[in-house]
């Protein structure tokens, strides 16, 4: 089950449909999202994430009660909750940001971030650090104009992250490049034709990692 911690059922349908997408290449069969019943429409500071992390737990307690719930992801690139529902619930579980950074460094490959939430800028930096990866860590570089612009305008968006993809690695060095966010998952699709850099998907890289999980189980 995908968890969407902002309330906006249509980012739910979409990054539901990318996971479904690649579950299915992966041999999964079913994936159900659920929009959390409260929270910003957007998480784009870090009270925004902490408010977003009891909703999770609520959402992904109330899947595991029910049974049918194999594991469980965290449709945020902040992770919100994702601790506490592996403590919680004992099923797989996976998040947006853990999953995409570590899929990024993986083979100590440098890696930057370009992502459109500038406020969460801090966060990112602090869970690159906790994950262990700062030392691969080129920097974050975020898109002009507003996040609530910009999902409201795909393709300035499409091209301010592709701006923002190419400083990471012209300016900053990085060989990949993690879209960071949720919301950003048909984005960062359309970007692997645009850009020459290995591009890293959240939704995708988690998916991954759900299912390294279930088949080691």
């Amino acid at each position: 089950m995908l968890i969407n911690p902002n309330t906006s059922t249509a980012t739910t349908a979409m990054m539901t449909a990318i996971a479904r997408r690649t579950l299915r290449e992966l041999g999964a069969t079913t994936v159900r999202g659920v929009t959390v019943s409260r929270g910003p429409g957007m998480l784009t500071d870090p009270a925004a994430l902490r408010a977003a992390a009891p909703e999770v737990l609520a959402a992904g307690l109330r899947a595991a009660a029910e049974g049918d719930c194999a594991a469980l992801l965290v449709g945020a690139f902040g992770d919100p909750g994702l601790a506490e529902l592996r403590a919680a619930t004992g099923l797989p579980v996976a998040g947006l940001g853990e999953a995409a950074l570590l899929e990024a460094a993986a083979g100590g490959r440098p890696f930057g971030i370009a992502t459109t939430t500038p406020l969460l800028a801090d966060a990112i930096a602090e869970r690159v650090a906790s994950l262990g990866l700062a030392d691969r860590y080129t920097g974050v570089r975020l898109t002009a104009g507003s996040p609530e612009r910009l999902s409201a305008d795909p393709a300035l968006l499409l091209d301010r992250l592709e701006r923002a993809v190419r400083a990471c690695v012209e300016r900053d060095g990085a060989r990949a490049v993690v879209i960071g966010g949720g919301p950003l998952g048909e984005a960062a699709d359309e970007l692997r034709a645009r850009c020459a850099v290995e591009l890293v998907a959240p939704i995708p890289a988690a998916c991954r990692a759900l299912s390294r999980l279930l088949q080691a189980d």
